[in-house]
């Protein structure tokens, strides 16, 4: 006789108020700041000579591998990933593209405008939108979200008007903290996980 070595089901051990799983339940398409959300904040630029052509000058980024995981899973789950940042870099579009982020501004100060285009294009509306930022920038589209979301180390403005405040810091696992709460408010989030146990 041999033993079956087949594990049971995996019980999730996340948690959540049902009143955040309530809001973010109809979310379709989340949108993400970068600096400050994706990344800890910290800009690295190095001297370049005036011909060379690299994006800003900026040569390092650090992301953090859950926050990465996490997009994929929104994507699995039907999710949409977006992106609007004031800023543009080689490693930035490296890491979206390895990502396979597709709705990407770059250079953008005026992100509410960059939403509603990416809204109408994709025909979702604002009750569907989840949104994170950490910065007054991200303003407009964090009141206007049915759920925002900022990290722990946003500014206070921005920490006032959230309906989540991550425990874990940006760069250090902020997004990912978003993304497994928006795939339990939409009943994904134990398919997933089960999928990935066996």
């Amino acid at each position: 006789m041999t033993m079956d070595s087949t594990p049971g089901p995996l019980s999730p051990v996340l948690r959540y108020n049902p009143e955040l799983l309530l809001r973010a339940q109809d979310v379709r398409i989340a949108f993400f700041d970068v600096d400050g959300v994706l990344t800890d904040g910290g800009l690295y630029f190095a001297e370049y000579p005036e011909d060379d052509p690299r994006v800003g000058g900026e040569q390092i980024k650090r992301f953090n591998t859950l926050d990465g995981h996490g997009l994929k899973l929104l994507q699995a789950a039907g999710i949409v990933p977006a992106v609007i940042t004031g800023r543009d870099s080689r490693p930035l579009r490296a890491r979206l593209t390895a990502l396979g982020v597709e709705h990407v501004h770059f250079g953008t100060e005026a992100k509410l405008p960059a939403a509603e285009a990416t809204l109408a294009s994709l025909g979702f509306g604002w009750h569907q939108v989840a949104a994170m930022g950490d910065d007054w920038p991200d303003l407009p589209v964090l009141r206007r979200a049915a759920f925002a979301c900022v990290p722990a180390t946003a500014h206070a403005e921005v920490l006032a008007v959230a309906h989540h405040v991550t425990a874990a810091a940006a760069g250090h696992g902020a997004v990912r903290e978003c993304c497994d709460l928006l795939l339990a408010a939409t009943g994904r989030y134990d398919a997933l996980l089960q999928a990935f146990a066996q």
